[in-house]
């Protein structure tokens, strides 16, 4: 079984269309000098006090922001999705959702909004 950090090295080598495009505009400080990062592991302790592991597609620990892209599989994962989001909700992290088409076709409004949980 690979490391968590494989697992990370591997997501990212292996990014969406819509990861692509986001990246490109958060990457190097680019929005309001917040530093993001990608497919970067976060932890929280389970109730037998073993390490779980979530991979975000970007955070920003700045601002304790996670953001997702969701593409097609996400429609089948909905209960394993609030579940996670409820674990960084408790972790004080806030979750911000777009869905894959919304980040390519209108990418300027993903920015606003992410822009918005910034300040």
């Amino acid at each position: 079984m690979p490391s968590i950090i494989e697992l990370c090295r591997e997501l990212r080598q292996h990014q969406t269309p819509a990861e692509k495009l986001l990246w490109t505009n958060l990457r190097n400080r680019s929005l309001f000098n917040h530093k993001f990062l990608r497919q970067y592991p976060l932890h929280a302790a389970s109730t037998l006090g073993r390490k779980l592991y979530y991979i975000p597609d970007f955070y920003c620990d700045k601002a304790k922001l996670v953001i997702e892209a969701d593409g097609p599989i996400h429609l089948f994962k909905k209960d394993y999705d609030n579940n996670r989001d409820d674990v960084l909700k408790s972790l004080g992290l806030r979750i911000i959702r777009f869905k894959n088409d919304e980040i390519l076709n209108n990418i300027e409004a993903v920015l606003n909004t992410i822009q918005d949980h910034l300040i």
